[in-house]
């Protein structure tokens, strides 16, 4: 799908949650489960989905957000990337667009999203935390919520009151974006929270498609 498409789809006053994850999640794994319905719960609320488009917790957002539409006119969409070794495409996507650089994906993310849940995962995931608190933190995006799921989350999150804020790299304020959540109940209740703002925004709702500016 064209990049002039998305762009089309990201002015439809839809609003979406990028669900960032490990591709290496098993089906059988009770967090691949928890993604899955969560994102059951996201397409109930008639929220889109985007994900990195591949297998583990992209595809548990991406299936369960496919089973829990009803008759909701809503997307699932995939930023998938090049990689040397092919990754897996899901089966269960919308849209779909590939990338050749992850800092082109990554703009893409931030560019369609107005929530962000982090799964647990690796250093992939890890790197779309942190960029997605950085644009918030610099003001290139709106300040939108990025809830953390999972105990994997706590002591990094002890690490960063520790060392750079204990010492002056950044303050409390800067993390007022953060949430970190143990239940899918507790993240889908900051999305809805986010969202019923969203909703009721007029002419200075913050919208990130209108605010950070991307190149094609």
């Amino acid at each position: 799908m064209k990049t002039s498409t998305l762009k089309h789809l990201a002015k439809d006053h839809h609003f979406r949650v990028a669900i960032f994850g490990s591709a290496r999640m098993k089906k059988n794994d009770p967090r691949y489960k928890d993604i899955y319905n969560l994102a059951k719960m996201i397409a109930k609320e008639g929220m889109d989905v985007v994900t990195g488009g591949g297998p583990g917790i992209m595809e548990a957002a991406s299936r369960g957000h496919k089973e829990g539409r009803m008759g909701n006119l809503v997307h699932s969409m995939g930023l998938t990337i090049k990689l040397p070794k092919e990754q897996i495409t899901n089966k269960h996507l919308d849209i779909k667009k590939e990338f050749h650089r992850f800092s082109k994906r990554l703009d893409e993310f931030l560019f369609l999203s107005n929530a962000v849940v982090v799964a647990p995962g690796g250093v992939g995931t890890m790197l779309e935390f942190i960029y997605s608190w950085q644009l918030v933190q610099v003001n290139h995006i709106c300040h939108i919520p990025i809830i953390l799921l999972g105990y994997m989350w706590h002591d990094y999150l002890e690490w960063i009151k520790k060392w750079p804020m204990k010492r002056g790299f950044l303050g409390p304020k800067e993390m007022e974006c953060l949430y970190s959540v143990n239940t899918i109940e507790e993240a889908m209740d900051i999305i809805k929270k986010a969202h019923h703002k969203f909703m009721r925004g007029k002419g200075d709702k913050c919208v990130n498609y209108l605010k950070y500016k991307i190149e094609d």
